[in-house]
């Protein structure tokens, strides 16, 4: 989103630092979107993600002489925002070579130099020095965003292009090299440029409206009066560097091509603005426009296309760089594809709907460095509806997700390949996060389906506690639609796979979800982080090298009500509960043995038949004998019930009244009753009137007996108070002994 309030403080408990766990998957995205150590021929096909006419090849698993940095996961460093979260990092005259992975003419390098530096990079074929350099530039990095709570500096990457001059073939060496400054080396991707395209029959070419290939001269007006006398036809962006100093509008009804995104560049941070196309669809095919933005600015249109292209609408084999946006779309975009596109070092979004839009297919591109959401729809005026994100792969996003639903109707999201994301953002995310009003939440069916995530989630600097791979979030309303997800693949996620959350902190429920057919492969904490009120269904959910336990069930606030996980069946490799809901589990630390002397009740959700004002159930277990619980006055019988998480050999219990001497002694008749399931409860301590005096510390006792087994759910019924017509609780204490 390239307008963000992630600014909640969710939780007042203290976050114990660890280190993320450090396994790594392969490190080679090639041309089908797999990964692998080195050759392509041993790669590990991934049934997520692009079909990529580059193969990617980590600096990491070259040779050279640089020192390896990473893995890390800390924010703000730039391991954390490297692929595989590991780089080489080059002092001058250092290198790294690469083995070329196929038949290649150019390259395409991710790196990183210090802030407010540039240079060049020596290049060798074979080793022999090329008369060419790859330029480096700190010009569209180290992005600051003061005013996204919990950012820090970011987007420390940046990618450079550079044609070779000369074919190559898989086994041959290329090597790069440190000059004048420090370089850290990231990833490679090697590609075989195809020649220039020629100019379409009939078109009409920027060049005959004296647009200046050199990129010397202004050449909007030329593309201007090229469009304007192209309609129902197409522009034709010949190879040269055309620069453009203004942006375009009126665009409609026309396709405007070039020879290829490696032969035509627009030198352009704002392409296209405009509200409405006039006159029918729009084609933008095989061209690059590269942008001068160096800081986000979120009241600047700085993108490739701000506005609406029309229905039925083409984007396709375009490389965007260097923009704020990559297509922040509004009005009517119905139809509109966007495919085979590369987009990267956007300093917000890579793709935003941004409500209204309708049959929208989203397919086939490769975004990296994306500023914020690489892949988002907002729907924001109107419902963005029965639109997708198919078969893309998404690599560092380094503020927030790589997709990122908010609301809309009948929305699926399929076979993406989404790697290393960093602060404040999943995998992906399925939310009700408005953002503005008037928003329209989730309805109808989200399908989430067959996507696999590597070494996604992350911790958040706001809410101070890890974000999920997946995460499912109710944050400014309940979850109500359908949700769908099957067939994803977690690897290596540093925290948790499942996060179920209401990030606003306000307890909304998360229902209808169902989990089916998922493989979870290394992940640091739990399976399942559950954090609010709701009810999800798993099934074929199988996990190995699970960090801490298999859940995490701590509904946030307390008593704002359970979290239901059905076992579906077929799940296996995580069946563990995590027992402390006052502290997170560490990465890779297990599931220690409780405090046997713990308060089992304590931050607990809990539910009654009825309260007073503030005086809500959650009073009776938040640790804090000053606030209480009052039911319904003038209504006995009445109960509170806390829920334990788990079955539990209770055998004492506290129950407290605020200390104050201006509460007046009283006594409360009211029975001790548990439950293993919720529904069925049997007596463990007949009825009696319990007497609670401030001058012994307003507190009584309750000791029961081992023959009452385990239970989950404890409930207190009160039918008399001597002191106020109504149940009273400041603290509802469950001890093992």
């Amino acid at each position: 989103m390239a307008l963000h309030d992630r600014s909640t403080p969710r939780r007042t408990r203290t976050w114990l630092a660890a280190a993320a766990a450090a396994g790594l998957i392969p490190a080679l995205i090639g041309a089908t979107g797999t990964t692998a150590q080195a050759a392509p021929a041993a790669a590990p096909r991934l049934a997520a993600g692009a079909t990529l006419p580059f193969t990617s090849v980590e600096a990491e698993s070259a040779t050279g002489n640089g020192t390896t940095i990473g893995p890390d996961y800390t924010q703000g460093t730039l391991a954390s925002e490297a692929s595989g979260r590991r780089a080489v990092r080059l002092s001058a005259g250092q290198s790294v070579e690469f083995t070329v992975p196929r038949a290649v003419n150019a390259l395409n390098v991710a790196y990183s130099v210090p802030d407010g530096q540039s240079g060049s990079m020596a290049v060798y074929v074979n080793g022999q020095k090329l008369d060419r350099t790859l330029p480096v530039t700190s010009k569209y990095s180290h992005v600051d965003t003061p005013w996204i709570a919990g950012s820090k500096t970011h987007h420390l990457f940046d990618n450079a292009r550079l044609r070779l001059g000369r074919d190559l073939a898989s086994g041959d060496k290329v090597k790069l090299e440190a000059t004048g400054t420090q370089v850290t080396v990231d990833v490679a991707d090697f590609e075989q440029v195809a020649a220039a395209a020629t100019k379409p029959a009939g078109a009409v070419s920027v060049t005959d409206k004296g647009a200046d290939p050199t990129g010397q001269g202004d050449s909007t007006q030329a593309f201007r009066e090229a469009i304007a006398a192209a309609r129902g036809g197409t522009v034709w962006i010949p190879p040269g560097e055309f620069k453009l100093g203004q942006s375009l509008n009126n665009v409609g009804d026309v396709t405007i091509r070039g020879a290829g995104n490696w032969h035509s560049v627009v030198r352009s941070s704002r392409f296209i603005d405009q509200s409405s196309a006039p006159g029918g669809k729009v084609g933008l095919q095989d061209f690059a426009v590269l942008g001068e933005v160096t800081e986000r600015v979120d009241g600047n249109p700085d993108n490739f296309v701000n506005g609406s292209l029309g229905p039925n609408s083409k984007v396709s084999g375009m490389w965007l760089q260097h923009l704020k946006v990559g297509l922040w779309l509004t009005g009517n975009n119905d139809n509109l594809v966007v495919e085979n596109n590369r987009i990267l070092d956007m300093t917000a979004d890579g793709l935003n709907l941004n409500g209204t839009a309708k049959g929208v297919d989203v397919r086939n591109n490769f975004l990296r460095n994306t500023g914020d959401d690489a892949l988002a729809m907002w729907a924001l005026n109107a419902t963005n509806s029965d639109s997708t994100f198919a078969g893309n792969t998404i690599s560092q996003p380094n503020l927030a997700n790589g997709i990122a639903i908010y609301g809309g109707r009948d929305i699926t999201v399929k076979d993406n390949l989404i790697l290393d994301t960093n602060a404040l953002g999943s995998g992906i995310a399925i939310s009700n996060q408005k953002f503005l009003d008037p928003f329209f939440p989730l309805a109808g069916t989200i399908t989430v389906s067959g996507n696999t995530l590597v070494r996604t989630g992350a911790m958040n600097p706001n809410w101070q506690h890890p974000m999920g791979a997946l995460r499912v979030d109710a944050y400014d309303s309940a979850i109500e639609a359908t949700v769908n997800i099957t067939g994803t693949t977690i690897t290596d996620s540093p925290w948790s796979a499942y996060e179920f959350v209401s990030g606003g902190g306000t307890g909304k429920a998360v229902k209808n979800v169902t989990v089916d057919g998922s493989t979870v492969d290394k992940v640091g904490t739990v399976v399942v982080q559950a954090e609010t009120p709701g009810a999800v269904r798993m099934s074929g959910v199988k996990a190995t090298g699970v960090g801490a336990t298999g859940v995490y069930n701590c509904p946030y606030p307390a008593g704002s009500g359970t979290f239901t996980l059905t076992d579906g069946g077929g799940n296996s490799g995580w069946s563990g509960t995590w027992g402390d809901c006052s502290t997170w589990p560490k990465p890779g630390g297990g599931n220690p043995d409780p405090d046997p002397g713990r308060n089992l009740a304590q931050g607990r959700p809990a539910t009654a038949t009825g309260s007073v004002d503030v005086y809500t159930p959650g009073k009776a277990v938040d640790g804090d004998a000053g606030t209480y619980w009052e039911s319904t006055n003038h209504a006995f019988p009445q109960s509170i019930t806390v829920d334990l998480g788990k079955a539990e050999a209770v055998r004492r219990l506290v129950l407290k009244l605020p200390p104050s001497a201006a509460w007046g002694a009283r006594s409360q008749t009211l029975t001790v009753q548990g439950s293993t399931d919720g529904a069925t409860y049997r007596t463990l301590a007949d009825a009696k009137a319990y007497r609670f005096d401030p001058a012994s510390g307003n507190k009584v006792s309750i000791d029961l007996p081992a023959a009452t087994g385990q239970v989950r759910h404890l409930r207190l019924q009160v039918t008399a108070n001597t002191g106020w017509a109504a149940g009273q609780f400041s603290e509802i204490e469950a001890y093992l002994s």
